[in-house]
Order: C-alpha cells, then structure tokens, then sequence
C-alpha cells in the first residue's frame, strides 16, 4: 500500500481543486492521441480522428477526456484504496478492452504536460510536482492492473 505523506495528500488535493476537468481532459486525451497516434486503435468508435484538426475537435474524445478525469476524481477521493476504487476499472481496461500497460503511463504524461501547461511553476512547483506524479504513478500502476508493492 502507497504512503502519503501530509504535505503530499495536500499537494494532491489543492492541485485536483484547481483543475476543470472539462478543460484538462479533452486536452490531454487529445494530445495523447496525436502524439502517440497508435492509442488511437482504442478509440476506433469515436468517429473521426483522421487527422490532429479533427481530434481536437471530436466531442467523444471530449467527453471521453472529461470521464478520465472523473477517474482521477475517484482515485483523488480514495487516496488510502486507490488499489480497491479501481478494481473494475482496471479489470475493464485489461480484460475486456485490452490496452497496452504503457498507454496509461502516456496518458499520465499528457496529463501533467497539460497540467503544468495551465498553472505553470507557480502552482506545480518541484514539490506538487513530486506528489502529482507519485499520484499518477500508483494510478497507472493500478489501472495497469500491477502487482507491485506499491498496491499491495
């Protein structure tokens, strides 16, 4: 099981409190979709994104984007058991959609491009930075249905 620290759990809670998920995640997801045009086999329904015009301009990968970061919601709320609040997610992602480990790792990266894009070093300073990506990580290790000692 993850340790959080006082002032990590605060730097992670301060920093969800100022993110619009209706602004961060259609930006992410669509980053990760242009920059790592291959995760885009997984989104094979949502319409046009033949081209980095059409992405960004897409209403599903939109919406999409804004349900990842309620994701991150859950897991922000359930800091202590972030393994057991994404049981059936990850069980969803690996088992019935079958994506790669890794594109979750690119997605996180997305997210904190996008993140630090938006509130600079002023907000996500070295030390939020450190807490944000712990954070991230344990979520990727989860959703990645992981094994490690981190989620044991």
């Amino acid at each position: 099981m993850v340790q959080w620290s006082d002032a990590e759990r605060a730097a992670i809670v301060s920093l969800w409190g100022k993110i619009d998920v209706g602004e961060i995640g259609p930006q992410a997801l669509s980053r990760l979709l242009i920059v790592y045009p291959w995760t885009q086999r997984h989104f094979s329904g949502f319409g046009d994104i033949s081209t980095n015009a059409a992405i960004v301009a897409n209403d599903t990968v939109a919406a999409h984007g804004k349900t990842v970061m309620g994701g991150l919601d859950r897991a922000v709320k359930n800091l202590d058991d972030i393994k057991d609040a994404y049981t059936k997610l990850s069980q969803k992602h690996s088992e019935q959609i079958h994506v790669d480990p890794d594109n979750f790792r690119l997605l996180a990266e997305c997210i904190s491009v996008c993140v630090g894009a938006k509130f600079g070093p002023k907000v996500l300073n070295a030390d939020a930075q450190e807490a944000w990506q712990k954070f991230l990580a344990v979520v990727v290790a989860r959703l990645a249905n992981s094994t490690t000692e981190a989620l044991e």
